[in-house]
């Protein structure tokens, strides 16, 4: 490994810290730079702004292959510049591109004549091919990391889809170099095509979401089990092993629904049709009311003055992202209520103020009569169900994520409610 070519990240988070620690891996020097000081002087330190599962190691072992800085200036030694800000949305979805237009603009007046830029965000269809740049040395990468799973995703990508001025002719041999180095097939393609390539994939695996919280919730009503429903599915070659296919609570993070948002947006603008992505969004606002309604059915109705234990609060595991959580809208709709909450990285809401912390999982449940599970940490899995039991003093649990077996918890008496079943 390693190479004589530089490659520059610009804007440091989550989705440019990743990618870039991802270079240094393999060989690369690299540089990443973002506006403010601050942050720049604490990721030389070796201080993530982010929580994902090996990135600390990861940074701490390549050091000497990165760079950190906030002169724009220093970008000039690099071959390829890759902007990848985290393209933050609004409550609707839409995206914000205030920052990462201000970026380019920033960006492109530091490039060497020479140099390769790359939007690698999430922007709508058209944004790249109206960037003021030399057509033949632009490109759109799409990017698909997942939270909780980001540096894996990066270090060992499925495909690159490179969006080109012209896709007929060849990739520029440094970008080629660059990305033949992740040993994946690289598919090039029109600007236009790229950029809704990402809203494909994602629209593909909000269907199948969309389809198993659909019958997951009819298999409540009629006696049905999902989990015994999915495995047939996982068989069928037109659906798959790898297919989304578990029971949620409907979307969340942002990057999805920002998705939907624009494709929504779009065939609003050229008049094709939308029906089918609006019941996505539709679907997504539904399930998102799950574990209220199940709290209120199963204890609240009849005792409105519970204690309510809640292990959980970012919107998946491993991550410290509380975008669109579905834990965090249960917070609000229980606003006349106390909350008696644990989560491995959050530990303060400060615009939520009836949330009281505690230092443990365990310790969030004492005399509590319920306990809500809105995020399927992998410590919660671990937590001795009899401990739990003689901590409450009601024992109920709401478990939308299946985080504890259905049959351990019933075997010690607990009322148990899931999702799918």
């Amino acid at each position: 490994m390693g190479s004589t070519i530089t490659i520059g990240y610009a804007g440091m988070t989550h989705l440019g810290i990743n990618y870039a620690v991802a270079g240094a891996g393999k060989g690369f020097k690299i540089i990443g730079y973002d506006p403010k000081p601050e942050l720049a002087l604490e990721l030389a330190a070796g201080k993530l702004p982010v929580v994902e599962p090996g990135l600390d190691e990861a940074l701490q072992q390549r050091a000497q292959l990165m760079q950190f800085t906030a002169n724009v200036n220093d970008l000039a030694a690099c071959d390829i510049v890759y902007v990848a800000p985290d393209v933050a949305t609004n409550d609707n979805g839409q995206s914000d591109l205030t920052y990462i237009n201000e970026l380019i603009a920033k960006v492109i007046p530091a490039l060497n004549p020479h140099a390769l830029l790359i939007i690698l965000a999430q922007v709508p269809p058209g944004f790249t091919r109206k960037i003021n740049f030399a057509a033949h040395r632009l490109y759109y990468q799409v990017e698909t990391l997942i939270f909780g799973q980001a540096l894996h995703r990066a270090e060992c990508p499925e495909r690159y889809i490179v969006g080109c001025a012209n896709p007929d002719m060849p990739l520029d041999s440094r970008l080629n170099t660059y990305l033949q180095a992740f040993n994946c097939p690289i598919l090039p393609m029109r600007y236009e095509s790229a950029e809704l390539a990402k809203i494909a994939i994602n629209c593909c695996l909000v269907a199948a979401v969309s389809v198993a919280n659909s019958l997951g919730e009819l298999c409540e009503n009629i006696g049905a089990d999902w989990n015994e429903i999915v495995p047939a599915l996982r068989l069928d070659k037109r659906i798959g092993e790898y297919a989304y296919l578990q029971t949620g609570l409907g979307l969340s993070g942002g990057n999805l629904e920002r998705d939907l948002a624009t494709v929504v947006n779009l065939a609003a603008e050229y008049g094709t049709d939308k029906a089918v992505i609006q019941s996505f969004r539709d679907n997504s606002s539904h399930r998102r009311n799950w574990p209220l309604n199940k709290l209120f059915d199963s204890i609240l109705l009849h005792n409105p003055k519970a204690k309510i234990a809640l292990w959980g609060l970012t919107y998946k595991e491993n991550t410290h992202s509380l975008k669109n959580s579905p834990a965090i809208k249960l917070v609000r709709d229980l606003a006349g209520y106390t909350i008696h909450a644990f989560d491995p990285v959050v530990k303060a809401l400060g615009n939520i103020g009836n949330v009281q912390f505690y230092d443990s999982a365990m310790a969030a449940l004492d005399s509590a009569d319920v306990l809500v599970i809105m995020t399927p940490w992998s410590e919660f899995k671990l937590a001795d169900l009899g401990q739990i039991a003689q901590r409450m003093r009601n024992k109920v649990i709401i478990d939308p994520f299946k985080v504890f077996s259905a049959e351990q918890v019933k075997a010690l008496n607990f009322e148990y409610i899931t999702t799918g079943k």
